[in-house]
C-alpha cells in the first residue's frame, strides 16, 4: 500500500475538542459583529429566541437522543429554571448570571429526583410520567403567591450594561455563551464513555446490563445533566421579557419543539439538535413576523410529518445515507 492510499490519522480527542471551541468562538464573534452592523434591536430578540431552542434541543438530546428516553417534560424543567431565577431575584436581588447558576442547580436536582422515580419505566410510560411532572409543577406555581401565582411576576431590567450597546444585546450574548456550552457538553457526552453507554442503553438496555454497563447510574447522570441544561435555557427568560407567568413558562411549544428539533436535525448526534433548532426556530420567527405566531406549532407538525416520511433519521441521517 502506497503512502498516498494510507488513511489519514485520526485527530486526538483533545485536538477535536479544541477545534470545536475555537470554531464556536469564531462563529459567536461573527454573529455579534453581524448583528451590531445590522443595528436592529429585533435582531437580538430573534437571535435569543433561536439560541434558547438550541440550548433546549441540546439538553433534550442527552436523554432522548443518546439514551432513547423521550422526555415530554421539557417545559417543566425550563419553567423551573425561569422561576428559580425569579425567586433569587425577589429574595436577594440577584441578576441573570446568579439566576442561571441557581437554575442549573435546582433543575439538575429535579432531574436527578425525577430519574430516581421514573427511570424504571420505559417507552410511553416514562413519557407520560414526565408530562405529568410538568402539569404538577405548573399547578404548584399557579398557587404560589411569592412568584405571582397565576398573575405572573415582573422583573425590572437595568437600562443598560457596560460594554454592550443595549440590554437586549447583553442577554443575547449570555444566551449565545450558554448555547456554545450546551452544544459543547452534548458533543463531549457523545465522544465519551458516558455517551457510548447511553447509546448501548438506547439500542438494547437488557443487553447493556448483561455486559456490565451501569445503566441506572448512566441514566441518572443523563437526567441530571439534561434537566440542568433545560433549566439554564429558561433562566434568562424573565430577565429578557421583564415578565413571566405560568401559562407562558409552561407553554406546550417548549415541549413540542424540544422533541421535534433534535428529531428533524438528527437525534443522537451533537450537531443534529443545532441544525433542527436553527431551522425550525428561524421558520417560526419568520412566520410570527409575517403571518401569525399561531402558525408555530402548525409548522412544527408539518415538518415532523415530512421528515418522518422522507428522512426518519433527520437531516444528518439523510446526508450520511447519501
Amino acid at each position: 500500500m502506497s503512502a498516498a492510499t494510507l488513511p489519514a490519522p485520526a485527530l486526538p480527542a483533545e485536538r477535536k475538542h479544541l477545534t470545536y471551541w475555537l470554531g464556536a468562538a469564531a462563529v459567536a464573534a461573527a454573529l455579534i459583529v453581524g448583528l451590531r452592523l445590522i443595528g436592529n434591536e429585533y435582531g437580538w430578540y430573534a437571535g435569543y429566541f433561536v439560541l434558547q431552542y438550541v440550548v433546549l434541543a441540546a439538553a433534550w438530546n442527552i436523554l432522548g437522543g443518546y439514551a432513547g428516553y423521550v422526555n415530554f417534560g421539557a417545559a417543566g424543567f425550563m419553567a423551573t429554571g425561569s422561576y428559580t431565577a425569579v425567586v433569587l431575584n425577589e429574595a436577594f436581588g440577584f441578576g441573570v448570571l446568579p439566576g442561571i447558576a441557581g437554575a442549573a442547580l435546582v433543575a439538575g436536582l429535579l432531574g436527578l429526583g425525577t430519574g430516581y422515580l421514573t427511570l424504571r419505566l420505559r417507552g410511553v410510560y416514562f413519557s407520560i410520567a414526565t408530562l405529568c411532572l410538568s402539569v404538577v409543577l405548573q399547578t404548584l406555581v399557579v398557587n404560589w403567591d411569592y412568584v405571582g401565582g397565576s398573575r405572573g411576576a415582573y422583573i425590572i431590567r437595568p437600562m443598560g450594561v457596560p460594554g454592550f450597546t443595549s440590554y437586549g444585546e447583553y442577554i443575547f450574548v449570555v444566551m449565545l455563551v450558554l448555547a456554545v456550552i450546551a452544544v459543547g457538553i452534548g458533543r463531549t457526552v457523545e465522544m465519551s464513555r458516558l455517551g457510548r453507554g447511553l447509546q448501548a442503553i438506547r439500542d438494547n438496555e437488557r443487553a447493556a446490563e448483561a455486559v456490565g454497563v451501569p445503566t441506572l447510574r448512566l441514566k441518572l447522570i443523563a437526567t441530571t445533566l439534561s434537566g440542568a441544561l433545560m433549566g439554564v435555557a429558561g433562566a434568562p427568560l424573565p430577565f429578557y421579557a421583564g415578565y413571566i407567568n405560568p401559562e407562558g413558562a409552561f407553554n406546550l411549544a417548549y415541549a413540542v419543539n424540544s422533541i421535534a428539533m433534535p428529531l428533524i436535525g438528527g437525534a443522537g448526534t451533537w450537531l443534529g439538535p443545532v441544525i433542527g433548532a436553527v431551522l425550525l426556530a428561524t421558520m417560526q420567527q419568520a412566520a410570527t413576523v409575517t403571518i401569525s405566531s399561531a402558525l408555530n406549532l402548525w409548522i412544527v407538525g408539518w415538518m415532523l410529518v415530512l421528515f418522518v416520511a422522507l428522512a426518519p433519521r433527520g437531516i444528518l441521517g439523510w446526508f450520511r445515507k447519501r
